[in-house]
């Protein structure tokens, strides 16, 4: 597969009074990605808060994503479902998900379907400072590089893409796209994602794709506002476009930002672009073991 078209959402989070409104949103956004023709569609971290709208908001945060979690299998469900009837790979954003062992664990997955509905998983691997302290979410330690029709990729579940070494791992595994399903609330904290998933497409030669939601919920701590724009980032060398984004949306609005993704162009420059950064990192651990401090 030479081409991939990508879908990527702003994702508008509003109240929901039944499941049912959660689904219908959900299924139309997945249609109208199928009617572009998308073959991989994006959705972003912790857009299923809606469903919190369903319970109590008024009781402590850290019991509401607890019963949140208790939906992930129903969710699981509908986007296998939805992946399976529209021949889709859809990385279905992020939901909280209880441990398995009986305790009470709660950590922040990103479900991904292939288009046969098989399913793959990635956990968020480092917790921002409301997740620890307030919602009590505990991170995971695996991290996966899936293989695909189109390739490896990997997924940086927000704040984890501000960890670099995560991204040039998977680099040097193959994968050549990274998603990164986000939830900010500000401008500060989105720029910190959006800065960072854009170092990671140059420094190891990969597309990037960034969703993230936007709209509110004023009852729901933490994402009681959202800041937010998705885009489609790729390296900055000349095969690519001239600003190293293939597409962005306008800040804060629901929309999708979609984009045609060459993957014999993001090969060949990795052994034909301007710079080589992916393979000159292999002498970078050997220069940092021989740093030295110096006094002047």
């Amino acid at each position: 597969m030479e081409r991939l078209r990508v879908a990527s959402l702003q994702y508008f989070i509003r109240p929901v009074q039944t499941f049912e409104q959660f689904r219908d949103q959900v299924q139309a956004l997945v249609e109208t990605a199928a009617d572009y023709k998308a073959q991989l569609l994006v959705f972003p971290e912790y857009f299923t808060v809606q469903l919190l709208t369903l319970g109590n908001v008024k009781r402590p945060i850290r019991e509401q994503v607890r019963d949140l979690a208790q939906q992930a299998e129903r969710f699981s469900t509908l986007m296998e479902d939805l992946a399976k009837r529209h021949r889709l790979y859809i990385i279905a954003g992020t939901i909280p998900v209880m441990a398995d062992d009986g305790t009470d664990r709660v950590y922040n997955e990103s479900f991904f379907f292939s288009p046969t509905g098989t399913r793959g998983v990635q956990g968020k691997l480092h917790m921002t400072r409301f997740e620890k302290e307030e919602w009590k979410i505990s991170p995971h330690v695996k991290f996966r590089i899936f293989e695909t029709a189109f390739g490896r990729i990997a997924i940086t579940i927000c704040y984890d893409v501000e960890f670099p070494e995560i991204a040039r791992a998977a680099g040097r595994e193959g994968a050549h796209i990274l998603v990164v399903p986000s939830c900010t609330d500000d401008r500060q904290g989105f720029l910190r994602v959006r800065y960072c998933a854009q170092a990671r497409a140059i420094e190891n030669q990969m597309y990037v794709v960034q969703s993230s939601t936007v709209g509110s919920l004023p009852m729901v701590p933490a994402v009681s506002l959202n800041y937010g724009q998705a885009s489609i980032l790729t390296p900055s060398d000349f095969s690519f476009s001239r600003d190293g984004i293939l597409a962005e949306g306008t800040p804060n609005q629901e929309s999708m930002v979609i984009g045609d993704l060459n993957l014999s162009t993001i090969l060949r420059d990795r052994t034909h672009g301007t710079v080589l950064p992916l393979l000159d990192s292999h002498q970078t651990a050997e220069i940092v073991r021989q740093a030295e401090i110096t006094p002047l």
